[in-house]
């Protein structure tokens, strides 16, 4: 199973992952994608997050040491951290939030979506919220991969870098937040994604 965790304010309509469902879709894997609207409480987010995967293991007979992969992009990438170490599956990170009580502090008001003009409101509880799910350091790094774009213009790639030092991956010189060139990396965050766990 593949769990596409998308940013914030994004959407299951965002570039990568409409990228990563169709390569699912490509290899014959659709039925294994799974990327849901994430609620704005990240408490509600990661309480989907789990049920989903709950689902899987109870339904399916999902192995989530073997057979999961959490990926995440943003804030997203915050989220299947703190899974991956719940669930001591695999993940990947695509420029994820390191400290998000800190950063996403700055976003509490009104908000919306790229891919809609619904309004949501992020408040104060949830900056509370992310600091309460706050993991440690990768218990074991290899089973990430982090894809780091030095061009960020959102979030410091150094953080990243450290933070989950000993992870596979690469660090993208240039690039954005968005990491706009996806396609081109797609097929190594597949390969890594897709391998027997």
């Amino acid at each position: 199973m593949l769990l596409y965790l998308h940013g914030f304010r994004s959407s299951p309509q965002s570039h990568k992952a409409t990228l990563m469902a169709r390569a699912m879709q490509e290899r014959g894997r659709g039925q294994d994608w799974s990327c849901p609207q994430l609620p704005a409480s990240p408490r509600r987010a990661l309480e989907l997050a789990h049920r989903l995967i709950e689902q899987a293991v109870d339904q399916r007979g999902l192995d989530p040491r073997r057979d999961l992969v959490v990926v995440g992009s943003s804030l997203g990438g915050y989220y299947a951290a703190c899974l991956a170490e719940h669930w001591k599956c695999r993940a990947v990170l695509l420029n994820p939030v390191v400290h998000a009580a800190r950063d996403l502090a700055t976003q509490v008001g009104e908000h919306t979506q790229f891919h809609s003009d619904a309004p949501f409101h992020f408040l104060p509880e949830y900056v509370d919220e992310l600091a309460e799910m706050a993991v440690g350091r990768p218990a074991h790094p290899e089973k990430y991969y982090l894809l780091a774009a030095k061009g960020d213009e959102v979030l410091d790639w150094r953080e990243m870098a450290d933070w989950f030092a000993g992870s596979k991956g690469r660090i993208l010189e240039g690039g954005d937040h968005g990491i706009s060139d996806f396609d081109r990396w797609l097929p190594e965050v597949m390969e890594f994604a897709l391998a027997p766990g």
